[in-house]
């Protein structure tokens, strides 16, 4: 039920005033002598053409009381309604302990595209991916939830100038038996070398490049030791994404749309959007107060515009998207605003379909992630790092606990991903071992144990007769509080999708643990009086369902023991 909005409804029966401007406008007092939620008066006042006290004693006289209403009252200009705390909190736990609870149908028979993680080829899966990959993640699930088709892609960075670098740093330095034996480690460590030697030789840049105008022309060599970087990379990089627990649908990375991008350049020049410029192609954005955006360079080379081009236009015939979201930094603003403009110019009006979902940067505590020099995290060190201490302290607090070595994997991996859905995505992270593995306050261990102790009370209470529920047990403040944040689980799904934002899910799931806690601490559960136990046994499930289905939802596992 949406008690806000039933109030509402109340209210808009008695004045003729949409109901959603009401609904904006229902409060939650600061003080519960005040009611439970209150509307205040005066914005109707230049509607009305009345002061609003006399209108919240004219609203007050004619109201239709809803059956979750216990009673309503004034004070000034605020109308304040008082629930039927027993009412309210049965009416909450007949839907918060179904199995689809939280789910909608909002997105049925629409698709959504989302391109997320998206590492380069050949380069360490490091810290750095670590937003996109579990943001997209998040967002995967959450529009699933609501009912979406989701299709999720991994635009691998797996074409460019980069590989004509790293070709010609193996030419000059590799080994085949260090690499095979190493992996991707061993091709950062060329490629770092690779860019301290151009520093000194620039020449050697030439030479990259000659070298990916070679893998464009289709030559054998180039793209042999090519193909050979792409296996050994996705080797490793299933090997993290098995770890976070994330999969994709389709792994369409840039060399995908290589033999899709001469029948872009031909249709931008049919369209006469294709100009010359210092021996470049470009589309002028002039008009949009934006740099015009480069299609092909001097040399003939493409470049991302290019091949983001092809991919939204083969996105659209394959998925007949609704919406498609690009889940990548803050810093290629620019960029997707450029791709956007070029494809509306282009004609197709889906363009405003699409939509780029930024994110702030992840940096060291020491200084920002560079693969050039070599200063980053590893992905998979920090995930085994954040399993270690969580064992570690496993061992410290329940030493008998029954397959440590999983619920260390599914808390310390949770940590990590927590962490950084707790924040907005907008804001920067600065890397922290010591906060993303703090297991106090408001973090995903914090989540995990309440969920685990909601596990451990059910267990323990056996079987139940719900119908001897009585729920005048819980019309206390703390159950009253745990109900109503229970009841705001689909409604922050929505919210969460409709700002592509994950944290307001997660900072949900605070919220509810939060409220839990307090709920357990003020009222014994496992009582002798059959009314009383089942009702409170009945918040603890419907706890242990919101807080489980929010966890995956955001990628977190939810161990029944901790």
């Amino acid at each position: 039920m949406d008690f806000k909005y039933d109030i509402s409804a109340a209210i808009a029966n008695v004045i003729s005033v949409d109901v959603n401007d009401i609904l904006n406008s229902i409060e939650i007092p600061p003080d519960k002598k005040m009611g439970d939620y209150a509307f205040p008066c005066f914005k109707l006042a230049k509607i009305l053409k009345k002061p609003p006290v006399d209108i919240a004693n004219d609203i007050l006289e004619k109201i239709v009381k809803p059956n979750f209403v216990k009673s309503i009252d004034i004070k000034g200009a605020y109308i304040n309604f008082f629930a039927d705390k027993s009412f309210f909190v049965k009416e909450v736990l007949l839907k918060a302990n179904d199995k689809d609870y939280g789910k909608s149908d909002i997105g049925k028979g629409k698709t959504v595209v989302i391109d997320y993680s998206s590492p380069n080829i050949a380069k360490p899966f490091h810290v750095g991916h670590l937003r996109s990959t579990v943001i997209g993640n998040a967002l995967y699930k959450i529009y699933n939830a609501i009912g979406y088709n989701c299709v999720g892609v991994n635009h691998l960075g797996d074409w460019g100038t980069q590989f004509g670098k790293l070709i010609s740093a193996y030419k000059k330095w590799g080994s085949k038996e260090s690499i095979e034996k190493n992996g991707i480690s061993e091709l950062m460590k060329i490629y770092v070398k690779f860019h301290d030697e151009a520093e000194i030789d620039p020449s050697l840049n030439d030479e990259a490049r000659g070298w990916f105008v070679k893998m464009q022309n289709g030559d054998s060599e180039a793209l042999k030791l090519w193909k050979w970087f792409y296996d050994l990379s996705i080797k490793e990089f299933e090997r993290v994404y098995n770890m976070l627990g994330v999969k994709f649908d389709a792994y369409t990375g840039e060399s995908f749309y290589n033999d899709k991008m001469d029948a872009v350049v031909e249709e931008l020049k049919n369209k006469e959007l294709l100009k010359k410029s210092n021996g470049a192609m470009i589309v002028e954005l002039d008009d949009l107060d934006m740099p015009p955006c480069l299609i092909i360079r001097s040399d003939g080379g493409t470049l991302y515009a290019t091949r983001d081009i092809a991919a939204a236009i083969y996105r659209k015939k394959t998925y007949d998207f609704d919406k498609c979201l690009y889940v990548t930094a803050i810093d290629q603003n620019l960029h997707f605003a450029q791709l956007f403009a070029v494809i509306k110019k282009m004609g197709y009006d889906w363009a405003d379909n699409m939509e780029h979902v930024p994110f702030g940067l992840v940096s060291l505590e020491s200084g920002k992630l560079s693969t050039r020099h070599g200063n980053v995290v590893l992905m998979e060190e920090l995930l085994k790092e954040a399993i270690d201490e969580t064992k570690r302290i496993i061992d410290e607090k329940n030493p008998e606990l029954p397959d440590k070595e999983n619920v260390a994997k599914q808390v310390g991996i949770g940590a990590v991903i927590f962490n950084d859905l707790y924040n907005g995505r907008i804001k920067d992270v600065v890397f922290s071992w010591k906060r993303m593995l703090n297991f106090d306050g408001e973090t995903g261990p914090y989540v995990q144990y309440t969920n685990a102790r909601a596990c451990s009370i059910i267990k323990k209470a056996g079987e139940i007769d719900f119908s001897k529920a009585d729920y005048s047990f819980v019309s206390d403040e703390a159950a009253f509080e745990t109900c109503k944040v229970l009841n705001d689980f689909g409604k922050k799904l929505i919210d969460a999708a409709n700002k592509n934002e994950p944290s307001i899910l997660s900072r949900y799931l605070v919220e509810l643990s939060q409220a839990f806690n307090k709920f357990y601490h003020d009222n014994p559960i496992l009582v002798d009086d059959i009314s009383a136990k089942a009702a409170r046994v009945e918040i603890v499930k419907a706890v242990n369902n919101v807080l489980t289905k929010g966890l995956n939802i955001i990628g977190v596992s939810a161990p029944e023991r901790m």
